[in-house]
This record gives C-alpha cells, sequence and structure tokens, in this order.
C-alpha cells in the first residue's frame, strides 16, 4: 500500500529527520509531504532541503519561515540560516518562491499552520495557511477566545504544523492533526502516515535553537554594515550586544577600531589643509577629496558632518595618504 507520509516542522534538524523517515520505512513509493518550515533554528537546513529536492514523490508546504526568505524578512534565525547555506542561499530561495501553500489528496489536507472553515484551501489567504504575522493577526480577531480547528468541520481530515504542541502531537476527532512537536528545541520530530493514520516519533538529539542562537552570535555579527552605521548607531549596536558571551571580545575590538578612527580627525584636518594650501587650483579640482579641500581652503571643513561613518573616514584618510585599520577580523 502506497502511503503519505507527512512530517512536522522539521527547522533544519537533519539527523532527526533521517531516522524518522526510517523509523516510519518511508518507501521510494510514498509520498513524502512537510508542513513547512524546513529552515531555521536547527543545524543542518541545506541537507534538509537537498533531502526533499533530490528525492522524487515529495511535496514541501509554504511555511512562514520560508516565506521570510522569499520576502526579505530577517530576524536571527533567518541571518543564521543565509550564513549556513552560504553560496547556495540564493538558489534556494529561489526554489523556496515555488513551494506550493497547501497540499491536498484523497486522504487529507495539509497546510503549514491554519484553515479558515468552509472555505476551501485554494481560496485561503496565503497569509491565514502559512502562518504570516498579518495571518496570525487576523486568525486572532476572528476567534480570540479559540483556535481554527475549533471550528473545522469538514470530513477530510487537516494536518498542520506551526504551533508546537508539546512533546506529543495534537490530534483531535480523527480529523485534526497538529505535527509541529518542538524538534528544534529538543523535543520530537514528528510524522503521520496516510491512510492507515499512523504517527511516528523520534526525540531530538538537543535543544538545537539554543545552541544556534550561541555558535552564530559572532559570525551574525559581522555580516552587520559596520562601515556604513554612523557613530552614533555604531555605539548603540556594540552596547546592545556587548553581554553576548561568544562576541564580547570582538565587539571590544570594534570599539577600539571605532575610537582610533574618530581620533584621527584632527590629523585629517590637518592634512586635508595642508594640501589645500599647496597643489594648485588645476591640482585641487582634480583630487579626488576635491570637495574637502575646497572646504578647507576656505577655513569651513567640518569633519564630523562631512565624515559621519567609518567608511567615510577611512576613504578620506586614503586619499589624503593617510591610511587608517580596517575592521577588526
Amino acid at each position: 500500500m502506497l502511503r503519505t507520509v507527512i512530517v512536522g516542522d522539521i527547522h533544519g534538524c537533519f539527523d532527526e529527520l533521517l531516522e524518522l523517515l526510517e523509523k516510519a520505512d518511508l518507501h521510494p513509493d510514498d509520498l513524502l509531504v512537510s508542513v513547512g518550515d524546513l529552515v531555521d533554528r536547527g543545524p543542518a537546513p541545506g541537507e534538509v532541503v537537498g533531502l526533499f529536492r533530490e528525492r522524487p514523490n515529495s511535496v514541501v508546504v509554504m511555511g512562514n519561515h520560508e516565506r521570510k526568505h522569499v520576502r526579505g524578512i530577517f530576524s536571527y534565525a533567518q541571518e543564521i540560516t543565509r550564513l549556513q547555506l552560504g553560496d547556495r542561499y540564493a538558489e534556494t530561495v529561489e526554489w523556496m518562491r515555488t513551494l506550493p501553500y497547501h497540499f491536498e489528496n484523497e486522504h487529507v489536507r495539509v497546510v503549514h499552520a491554519a484553515l479558515l472553515p468552509e472555505i476551501a484551501p485554494a481560496d485561503q489567504k496565503e497569509e491565514i495557511l502559512c502562518g504570516s504575522t498579518s495571518g496570525e493577526r487576523e486568525l486572532a480577531a476572528l476567534f480570540p477566545d479559540s483556535h481554527w480547528h475549533d471550528h473545522y468541520t469538514d470530513a477530510k481530515p487537516v494536518v498542520f504544523g506551526h504551533h508546537v504542541t508539546g512533546h506529543e502531537p495534537m490530534i483531535r476527532d480523527g480529523r485534526i492533526f497538529g505535527l509541529d512537536t518542538g524538534a528544534c528545541h529538543g523535543w520530537n520530530l514528528t510524522a503521520l502516515s496516510v491512510p492507515d493514520f499512523t504517527i511516528h516519533q523520534v526525540r531530538a538529539h538537543a535543544d538545537h535553537w539554543s545552541i544556534a542562537k550561541r555558535r552564530w552570535q559572532l559570525p551574525v555579527l559581522k555580516t552587520k554594515p559596520w562601515y556604513d552605521l554612523t557613530w552614533p548607531e555604531l555605539t548603540r549596536m556594540i552596547e546592545r550586544f556587548s553581554s553576548a558571551p561568544e562576541a564580547g571580545r570582538w565587539l571590544e575590538a570594534v570599539a577600539g577600531w571605532a575610537a582610533e578612527l574618530r581620533s584621527s580627525m584632527p590629523a585629517l584636518a590637518a592634512a586635508a589643509h595642508r594640501a589645500a594650501a599647496e597643489l594648485a587650483p588645476d591640482e585641487l579640482r582634480r583630487h579626488p577629496a576635491a570637495s574637502y579641500l575646497f572646504q578647507a581652503r576656505e577655513g569651513r571643513l567640518d569633519l564630523v558632518k562631512r565624515c559621519p561613518t567609518p567608511r567615510r573616514t577611512i576613504d578620506l584618510a586614503a586619499t589624503l595618504g593617510l591610511p587608517l585599520p580596517e575592521l577588526p577580523d
């Protein structure tokens, strides 16, 4: 008997996924369906994506985490995934754009987050189906004292993820199956096979999200636009993350670097005044720092305004022959 095996939110937990598929005795002809959220928080999003892309008879429903990448909405989890995927990131996001927002066969419906009652899946809002922030707000307004699945009356079972149900899946009336059992938080990864409606489950190896948040602190911080932050923004960024255990020492080096750049302002101003006094008018106009030099000649050079970022400061110093240090490694 060919089956459909539906897996709850995986969130990059590749080893657990392999164990779960083995435990479920997945056959090549079985259809493998993900409720979405293949990526973010776990250790191996690329491997999880690769399995679903490379395996025949596989379907991935759009989750709110895939949608965040597609729409360029970045929080810490998405920043980590972008670094984890590296050169594969852009191409993976293009694949995410192709994902359907629902799946249905003769046995079951699958969405990532929710279905409004008495509306066909094809007619539902994408935001509701995938659990985006706006979709969650709409559901809360529609059902302020209950959940959407309290109102699901269709005979065909619905399977979803998105909201962690606890260590065990949520099963109601043999028609409602919530499969997000917190694998990335160290709980369980769960699958449902149909038409036999059998639950399969494995324990997570670790609290992967807690580990990832610590491990990727420094790499993510290093991707911030330090060169283009204004001096107040740079100071606030350092203060914001100064207590991060994995990044404190590097941030101290960044603070020292910023202080050195700012302390170079008098030397830069002096160099600009010397050049303005020594160069002929034609040479002055051709100079890469001409606008600074003309202001110096006229006695109105204000480097605090003209060099509001590290990049502007370093670039000016380079044109005046006064190299300044680059961002610490």
